[in-house]
């Protein structure tokens, strides 16, 4: 795998023992000591990841509100300073070219956080759809990125930054001397659970992630892989790109109508996503868990009396629930909660109900031991 790019944590991956894999062009470690004892870490303590193959682009200039309310689906000149919103970049047709979160740095600045697998596609989209008066810069590769998940993250952090970061209400963000070095930390996260993403420059990134594991040894922290990570975004039901959301699907299919500024329009990709609202072929994406043995997987073709009614997108055992759930497109007549239907696993029929999403139920922050 040398020709896969790398963070700069990876020669601590190695001495941790990682299983590293390949994800979006990186190298990273999909586990440490296992899956379902770092997931169960994020449920009750506290998981550290390495996100730093994610993607960081500047938006700033005069005319920056402007520009990327016109890129992105979601309202910005509502944001806040120092606030966070989830959002979509479309293309024409009305796909999804990546889901993104936004923090609106200053009054013209903003930072978008993109999908590490869509960096150069999605710095190459912005360009060719920026408006002028507003400037485009990649962050990507002098940016290390790390997301503390759990119960006991808001009490980590405060013993390298303070106390101020847990006081961070949800989707907001600030900058903090953490450990000497200056980072931006957000009440945001990718599994279900409180915690905190923390941008700093790429040099510093191992020793942050070593202070923080020396901070949370107290609480019971573990280094976490993208495995658990996924297991967990999955319980959360929480949209992967690649997975639940591509250029082809609509936001609206995908369940994110309320990230899609409807009634006013103006961004990319706007019209075509109304023009196939109401279409009778729209697909609606369900959860669902197995109610006989099996586990569904991305592809398995989703059944109803033996017809096939769509796709499973994502599929796991859940270390939560103790049970198979998945994610997956049906059309619309399929797509109610209790639902009966079926999962074709390996040329059987496999049957599986439609239920409510998240799967899974907040967890609640917990600040000692």
């Amino acid at each position: 795998m040398s020709d896969l790019k790398t963070t700069p944590l990876h020669a601590t991956h190695q001495r941790l023992g990682a299983r590293l894999v390949e994800f979006g062009g990186f190298e990273m470690p999909v586990q440490y000591d296992s899956i379902l004892k770092e997931h169960a870490a994020v449920r009750e303590t506290a998981g550290l990841f390495d996100v730093s193959h994610m993607g960081q682009i500047e938006i700033f200039g005069a005319k920056a509100v402007e520009a990327v309310e016109a890129l992105l689906s979601c309202r910005v000149s509502t944001l806040g300073l120092r606030r966070v919103r989830y959002g979509l970049m479309c293309n024409r047709d009305g796909g999804v070219v990546d889901d993104v979160t936004l923090y609106r740095r200053a009054k013209d600045a903003f930072m978008l956080c993109v999908n590490a697998s869509n960096i150069d596609k999605d710095e190459a989209w912005i360009r060719e759809n920026i408006l002028p008066g507003a400037e485009v810069q990649n962050d990507s590769e002098r940016t290390g990125m790390l997301a503390l998940q759990g119960p006991y993250a808001a009490a980590t952090l405060a013993a390298i930054a303070g106390t101020t970061p847990g006081d961070l209400n949800r989707f907001a963000f600030d900058e903090f001397d953490c450990d000497g070095t200056n980072a931006l930390i957000s009440s945001t996260g990718y599994t279900g659970a409180p915690g905190f993403e923390i941008y700093l420059p790429a040099n510093d990134t191992v020793r942050i992630f070593e202070a923080l594991m020396a901070a949370g040894q107290q609480f019971g922290i573990t280094p976490a892989g993208l495995g658990a990570r996924d297991t967990l975004r999955l319980e959360a039901a929480l949209a992967l790109y690649g997975h639940e959301l591509d250029d082809t699907t609509s936001p609206l299919e995908a369940g994110l109508s309320r990230f899609v500024k409807r009634k006013t329009g103006g961004f990319v990709g706007a019209e075509a996503i109304e023009a196939r609202a109401d279409k009778p072929d729209q697909r609606r994406l369900i959860g669902f868990k197995m109610t006989e043995r099996g586990i569904a997987r991305p592809e398995h073709l989703i059944l109803k009396d033996g017809a096939t009614i769509g796709r499973v997108t994502s599929g796991a055992p859940s270390p939560t629930l103790g049970i198979a759930i998945g994610l997956g497109y049906v059309s619309p007549e399929h797509a109610s909660v209790g639902s009966e239907i079926a999962i074709a696993i390996r040329g059987k029929s496999v049957a599986a109900q439609v239920i409510e999403t998240p799967f899974v139920a907040k967890v609640d922050v917990k600040q000692t031991a």
